[in-house]
């Protein structure tokens, strides 16, 4: 539909951009290496990581890439399918088909490793809900819609089970998003804010309240829109390349600001942290017409491979170094984090290469063939 996509085809730089925050996640995650077998919450001193004075915001601070994935979602989402008018007949076949068989494949090795782990040392690694009713909400892809104990199994894909709710909310409201993008994405983004930031979760309710759980499905569907409204923004013209490029500074030191505020000072730092570097990334496609980045797109694929592997690696080292070294401290030593971070990279690309597409060309294939209009000529 006219009117309704940028047109620029591809985001090269925001593709770019997935693959840095999935590598932020890494720094994040390595902290689980000095996690020893504990059935409780653990602290890990990060400061103890390798590089940790060169690289303490991305070791400190690597979680908040999940928020830059909810929102660089939002903005992808609504480029493709705004404009596709047959998009919503299609829409879950395709997210079935790119999604579900990694988080197949990776659900299945984490089971397999952790009983291994758990055999070993008496208790699971990080995640500790292994159990059928864990493993069955994973399975659907339903393992943090409220029903969850808590993390399991590959624990990082908990934020894209959430995603999955906002992909929910983005089909159901996609022919009204056709008609006023930034005028219905933008309330439905602050309405969810408004919920995480007046306290959805009561201060005397307890740790486990159904209103906990709901929190980072609000948040993520917020962000989601938050990223569909900038779209909706830039296709109005209110959002240029120069504008971007004067805003993303101004936000962030927004956040800077705001991190200091006693009351969800955090919460507020991560969404205008976010945008700012969401807006700097935009600008720097906006103004690249002739795809001078086009290698950040190829290389942007590998991110959901190294997101949904570097948990099972990590357990598959730990159980490497426990057989064998018998001491996790060696993953103090830069070799470990460059062993890490590497076969994660690699394990990305060679994910998407030789699992992810061929899984996803075989699943169309198969629905292809289960078509009523098939059937009836045949």
């Amino acid at each position: 539909m006219a009117g309704l996509r940028l047109p620029k085809r591809h985001f090269n730089a925001l593709d770019l951009s997935r693959l840095l925050a999935a590598c932020a996640v890494l720094f994040w995650h390595y902290q689980h290496f000095f996690v020893p077998p504990v059935d409780f919450e653990f602290h890990v001193r990060r400061s103890i990581a390798p590089f940790y004075r060169e690289l303490a915001w991305v070791y400190d601070y690597g979680h908040v890439a999940v928020e830059y994935f909810w929102a660089v979602s939002g903005f992808v989402f609504t480029h493709v399918y705004l404009a596709d008018m047959g998009a919503r007949g299609r829409f879950w076949l395709a997210r079935l088909a790119r999604l579900w068989p990694l988080h197949l494949l990776t659900l299945m090795v984490v089971a397999v490793l952790q009983g291994i782990y758990t055999h070993t040392n008496g208790t699971a690694f990080i995640y500790h809900h292994q159990d059928f009713k864990h493993f069955l909400l994973n399975l659907g892809m339903a393992h943090y819609w409220g029903f969850q104990d808590n993390q399991s199994y590959n624990g990082p894909s908990w934020s894209l089970s959430t995603e999955i709710l906002a992909y929910a909310a983005f089909w159901v409201l996609l022919p009204a998003l056709r008609r006023m993008p930034l005028a219905l994405a933008a309330p439905v983004a602050l309405a969810m804010f408004a919920l995480v930031f007046d306290n959805i979760l009561p201060p005397d309710a307890p740790p486990q309240a159904l209103a906990a759980k709901l929190v980072p499905v609000v948040s993520c569907i917020g962000y989601f829109f938050a990223g569909a409204a900038v779209y909706g923004a830039v296709l109005k013209g209110w959002l240029d390349a120069p504008r971007l490029v004067v805003l993303a500074p101004v936000l962030a030191f927004a956040g800077y600001a705001l991190s200091g505020m006693k009351v969800h000072g955090h919460d507020a730092a991560i969404l205008a942290g976010t945008f700012a570097v969401l807006f700097a990334t935009l600008a720097i496609d906006l103004v690249d017409r002739n795809d001078a980045l086009r290698l950040g797109r190829k290389l942007g694929d590998a991110s959901y491979g190294i997101y949904l592997w570097h948990f099972p690696l990590q357990l598959a080292l730990v159980l490497l170094v426990d057989a064998t070294l018998g001491t996790r401290m060696v993953f103090r030593q830069p070799v470990f984090l460059l062993i890490f971070v590497g076969a994660s990279l690699l394990a990305g690309f060679a994910s998407h290469r030789w699992i992810e597409r061929p899984a996803q060309r075989m699943v169309l294939r198969l629905a292809d063939r289960f078509k009523p209009g098939r059937r009836a000529t045949a």
